[in-house]
């Protein structure tokens, strides 16, 4: 009986190390409580768990944050950032700040937040302005990291970023030029890349110049992808593949891109 239970104890011990050991993989950008994913979410989170993957859930609004916060009480591996993205910076400013500094013990980060012209007028860009300055001033209050927009305008962004903590802040998507990049990595901002980059030259030239130590992957999710992905929405599962393309780009092997891709995760996290 003895030896039955030493050798019972000796497996629960290998088990536990091995759980340990067990590399993370974190989606650092996912719109994970987007309606297009609701009728197969049961799924997609026992697929998470299958997987070992982590997702940085972004929102986009007030509702789509109180959307982000119940999904979270389903899975711990959802880790939810609540926010006003660009697109939306006309929604209700006040609630989010409420919400944050109410949920700020269970929420992950804030964002999406950030900037993009593409959805202003004059007046809408001076409010893109207050919103994202607002949230960012949230987020360091309550020491949160930040999913940041910046689609055409990392110029703007950059500037607005001296006057706070770039750290634990991320630049998704990145797709600025070199000398942009360079600028990122000297302020000490995170950058993420996604499924685009299995297929563009452009985006693993950006990565193959970027500080190892401040690359995330991620997959936008459910912005729909070209070629290999047959314009299908993107799916958290897509990440092992971007993970295998960034540790071509690299030269390094996969176990070892994970792990690298797991510790850069934590960091921006700041776990």
């Amino acid at each position: 009986m003895s030896e039955k239970i030493s050798l019972r104890n000796r497996f629960i011990q290998t088990i536990s190390r091995i759980g340990k050991e067990m590399t993370w993989y974190f989606d650092s950008h996912i719109h994970l409580s987007d309606p297009q994913y609701f009728s197969d979410m049961d799924f997609t989170l026992h697929e998470m768990e299958s997987l070992k993957i982590k997702a940085c859930c972004v929102s986009m609004d007030a509702e789509n944050s109180l959307q982000t916060l119940e999904l979270a009480k389903k899975s711990n591996l959802v880790l939810p950032f609540i926010g006003i993205h660009p697109e939306c910076a006309s929604d209700d400013l006040d609630k989010v700040v409420t919400m944050i500094e109410n949920n700020h013990d269970t929420i992950a980060g804030v964002g999406e937040i950030g900037l993009d012209p593409t959805y202003t007028n004059n007046e809408d860009s001076k409010r893109q302005t207050l919103v994202f300055e607002t949230l960012l001033s949230c987020a360091e209050k309550f020491h949160k990291p930040v999913s940041i927009h910046s689609r055409k305008s990392l110029n703007d962004v950059f500037q607005i970023m001296t006057s706070y903590d770039t750290k634990h802040a991320l630049l998704h998507w990145f797709d600025g030029n070199k000398k942009q990049l360079q600028k990122a990595m000297d302020m000490g901002f995170f950058v993420s890349f996604g499924p685009v980059m299995i297929y563009a030259n452009d985006k693993q030239a950006l990565l193959s110049k970027s500080d190892e130590s401040k690359i995330l992957v991620e997959t936008d999710g459910p912005v729909r992808f070209s070629r290999c992905f047959e314009m299908k929405s993107a799916q958290i599962a897509f990440i092992p593949s971007v993970i295998f393309s960034a540790s071509k780009v690299l030269g390094k092997s996969f176990d070892d891109t994970a792990l690298l891709l797991e510790k850069n995760s934590n960091a921006y996290l700041g776990v």
